[in-house]
């Protein structure tokens, strides 16, 4: 007597070309992003770098490097307490999960955006003062800034949750943008600028 013949269903999910195409185009854009920005190898040129280099005293420069410098602490800080309440959730009661939870939203949402929006500003006023960038650019860059200074509130309230990503994400874009467009010497802004006779 033969054995009764079972038959498999299917294995689930997309077909594998699509998602090994979508591993292949993020990729490569990671690799054309990472060409552009800094490699190990070379100097610790930053914006802030930048914009001294250019010649800007003001205290924008320093602002920005200073809201950078929080805007990592925050994202770190948030990723530190996750890691604690995923380790500790076993053993931990639903009172401090839930605040495990706060502190790591709180850190990663305002506690980023609004130093961040330091950042913004700080690069965002010195290049539309000295026109480093296009206007559009500048002003868009103190919108979004506003918009992420803004975000403190959403600590008191979800009704202003929407400028949580608004200011980072249009962040992301300006900085982006920023640093494509923003002169590598004081040569290139002289003749990018003309002088009134």
């Amino acid at each position: 007597m033969s054995a009764p013949v079972t038959r498999r269903r299917p294995q689930g999910g997309p077909p594998p070309l699509a998602p090994a195409l979508a591993y292949g185009a993020l990729l490569i854009a990671s690799v054309a992003i990472w060409i552009g920005g800094p490699q190990p190898g070379t100097s610790a040129a930053s914006i802030y770098r930048r914009l001294r280099t250019l010649g800007v005293t003001a205290p924008g420069a320093v602002i920005g490097l200073a809201g950078g410098i929080l805007a990592a602490a925050s994202l770190a800080l948030s990723g530190l307490v996750t890691w604690v309440a995923a380790d500790t959730a076993h053993i931990a009661g639903p009172g401090l999960a839930k605040a495990l939870f706060d502190l790591s939203f709180a850190a990663g949402a305002a506690g980023f955006v609004v130093p961040f929006a330091l950042l913004i500003a700080g690069v965002a006023v010195p290049s539309l003062i000295l026109r480093l960038t296009p206007r559009p650019l500048a002003w868009g860059g103190l919108v979004i800034a506003a918009i992420g200074m803004l975000s403190t509130l959403t600590l008191l309230t979800s009704a202003l949750d929407v400028t949580l990503p608004i200011a980072r994400f249009g962040g992301l874009i300006f900085i982006v943008a920023v640093s494509a467009l923003l002169p590598a010497t004081r040569h290139r802004l002289t003749a990018a600028v003309p002088v009134a006779a």
